[in-house]
């Protein structure tokens, strides 16, 4: 097989060929022993291996990533040196896009450079936060506690997420069957009624007029309206894609009645969260403050977590700085206000998250208690007002001939 590589010279030169070897891997071997390093290499006529840009699966997923750490984490508890680690780890993962980073910083620790600085330069695929976790580790001799600390820290977000996602399963399912019944109703049931009434010879119900005339109308201009609607949503994509509109529809989200309340404790746990995890590491409050921000969820209390993160970097006290914008709840205030007097704010900070985790789950399982029922009711109403409407006219006719 023929390779198309870019290597680096030990003199700092850049240099392009085409190699033949038996695989990759054989020819990064031979590569190496030469003292050249691999900035990029793929097969002729193929995608290159760190060009992460072409149409590989760009996508990392979350427990791939997570698996990964805690075999990094074990293997380096257990005194194996951080270059053999990585070597032993990269030849196990599958995901192409994945197994190109790890080769890239496999290479790039190889020759000097930090474990942070070589995932750092891959802020598209890997959360700030992990770099700023990796840093720490490095500053602190502690390499391996770090990775576990962060990898329970995802675990213990992934886990909110995934409870708060599965409890609404059920009432999107409801939701979409309404629509669909009621889409099978209007679009098929409807018309052959129309036709049948169309002989009827009196007047109709107001009510069956209404519901003739909808579905006339959406069976008449189906494709205008299908294509109407895939307009709006990609209008509606395109005006969330341009700068600075993701933060003002996060705005508006806050804003929501019962939402935006659930969604700014949703955010005020992260945040906790997240700050606990880089303050436990060993990263400076200012710096793992303005990480914070940038891993937010919600871009709007991203921002003001930064415009909270320049009053502390002029001295203002965390617990001040958070009261002043007032974008977070009094109780996260005062719990921080504790744990920076005491001298516990990553236990404080811990206990926050913990807090709100509990009142997001309480809340949200309220909501679905209540939110089913109504959901099945307004479907019922809905689908029997329109099929009392279609045979209301029969019901008129049966008066009529028993009379």
């Amino acid at each position: 097989m023929e390779f198309r590589c870019r290597l680096g010279t030990a003199g700092g030169d850049i240099v392009e060929g085409v190699y033949v070897a038996d695989s990759e891997l054989h020819l990064r071997k031979e590569l190496e022993e030469k003292g050249l390093y691999v900035l990029s290499l793929r097969r002729r006529g193929g995608v290159p291996a760190l060009a992460l840009g072409g149409r590989q699966r760009r996508r990392i997923s979350r427990d791939e990533f997570l698996v990964f750490n805690q075999e990094l984490a074990t293997l380096l508890k257990a005194g194996m040196p951080l270059v053999q680690s990585l070597d032993i780890l990269r030849q196990r993962v599958a995901n192409p896009t994945f197994k190109a980073v790890l080769d890239g910083v496999h290479e790039k620790v190889k020759a000097g450079t930090s474990l942070s600085d070589a995932f750092a330069e891959h802020t598209g695929l890997f959360p700030p936060v992990y770099a700023a976790s990796l840093m720490a580790g490095e500053r602190s001799g502690n390499l391996d506690a770090v990775i576990r600390r962060y990898v329970a820290y995802e675990k213990i977000i992934g886990a909110v997420r995934r409870r708060t996602i599965a409890a609404l399963i059920y009432p999107a399912i409801l939701v979409v069957m309404m629509i669909v019944l009621v889409g099978i109703i209007v679009v098929r049931v409807v018309p052959a009624f129309s036709s049948f009434y169309d002989n009827f010879g009196r007047e109709l119900p107001l009510s069956t007029r209404i519901i003739v005339g909808i579905s006339s109308a959406i069976t008449g201009h189906i494709g205008a309206i299908v294509l109407a609607g895939v307009a709006a949503i990609g209008s509606v994509v395109w005006w969330v894609g341009r700068p600075g509109q993701r933060e003002q529809v996060d705005l508006l989200l806050l804003e929501v009645p019962w939402l935006g309340h659930t969604v700014r404790k949703f955010a005020t746990s992260q945040l906790a969260r997240t700050l606990a995890t880089l303050i436990g590491g060993g990263i400076p409050l200012v710096h793992a403050l303005e990480i914070s921000g940038g891993v937010m969820t919600n871009r709007h209390l991203g921002t003001e977590v930064r415009a909270v993160m320049q009053r502390v970097r002029e001295g203002e006290s965390f617990a001040s700085a958070l009261r002043a914008r007032g974008i977070f709840p009094d109780v996260a205030v005062k719990m921080v206000e504790v744990g920076e007097s005491t001298g516990a704010l990553q236990e404080m900070l811990n206990s926050l998250a913990d807090f709100y985790d509990e009142e997001i789950e309480t809340e949200v399982g309220r909501f679905i208690t209540l939110i089913e029922p109504i959901i099945l009711v307004i479907m019922g109403v809905v689908i029997a007002a329109v099929v009392l409407a279609l045979y209301m006219p029969l019901f008129e006719l049966s008066s009529v001939m028993g009379g």
